[in-house]
């Protein structure tokens, strides 16, 4: 990806019909409920959600499930979206894994062991939808006890991600090294590593509404608009047809490169204020 870094397009932003955008993962509600106060005493858009294509007409939310989740739930008709195609090489799918800390190891298998249709086994099966590393040192990994269809499968991932997300901290890392996440985060008592996920799986996902657990799949976007801070009025305006408020994004877009107000950084970047 670095050799696009110099070239990667300016991005393809867009006002579309809430209903033809459609999420692949659950949204996180202790993230949502205040995005939703938020948004409803804001009068900007501030960073616009990601999409792709999934035909001509309906598009997959890749990132910014929460922010999707707040504006429908506002009754906007429209949202302001950046579209970014799985085949134009600026999208890269990674995942997350989960960091879960101030809680009891063993309160939290229990938990785990109480998940009906899951079948855990000690050591690393790379197969495995899901796998634990304790910091005891001790590994699990967990699948579905029978074959299962994808939506069971993703309702199995969002049931062992409930267990520990309503009773103990979660944080997202890119990190699999556990020696690594025990010394950042030294309340931790469990790392899970989930397996990387393909394109297709996204979109099945999105396309069957058999979403995943938030926080797992990890869109990396070279070009990603951020700090827009488009005026929320416009895009709810609901005596604008689509096509004039598309009109006037993009004029809104000219205007801010003819004032210089658009900058691009090529460098990857650590945020300490997020």
């Amino acid at each position: 990806m670095t050799s696009h870094h110099l070239s990667v397009p300016t991005p393809t932003l867009k006002i579309l019909p809430i209903n033809n955008v459609h999420p692949h993962e659950e949204h996180d509600a202790q993230r949502a409920l205040p995005l939703m106060k938020k948004l409803q005493e804001a009068s900007h858009l501030t960073n616009p959600p990601i999409v792709a294509p999934i035909d001509n007409k309906h598009y997959v939310v890749l990132d910014g499930a929460n922010r999707y989740h707040a504006l429908k739930s506002l009754g906007y008709e429209h949202i302001l979206v950046q579209v970014a195609p799985y085949e134009s090489e600026y999208v890269e799918l990674q995942v997350w894994h989960h960091i879960i800390s101030d809680w009891d190891s063993e309160t939290f298998l229990q938990h785990i062991r109480a998940i009906d249709g899951l079948n855990i086994t000690h050591g690393w099966d790379t197969h495995a939808i899901a796998r634990i590393s304790l910091k005891s040192g001790v590994v699990l990994s967990l699948d579905a006890i029978t074959t299962v269809a994808l939506g069971e499968r993703n309702a199995l991932l969002c049931q062992i991600v409930h267990t520990y997300q309503k009773n103990a901290r979660l944080d997202r890392t890119a990190l699999s090294e556990t020696a690594e996440v025990w010394e950042l985060y030294p309340s931790a008592v469990a790392l899970l590593r989930f397996p990387h996920y393909q394109p297709h799986d996204i979109m099945m996902a999105a396309k069957q509404n058999a979403l995943i657990p938030p926080g797992i799949s990890r869109h990396i976007i070279h070009g990603r608009a951020l700090q827009l801070y488009y005026p929320l009025n416009l895009l709810k305006d609901d005596k604008v047809t689509l096509a004039e408020k598309n009109q006037a994004l993009q004029d809104w877009i000219k205007q801010k490169f003819a004032q210089r107000a658009v900058r691009f950084y090529a460098e990857s970047t650590y945020q300490f204020n997020e």
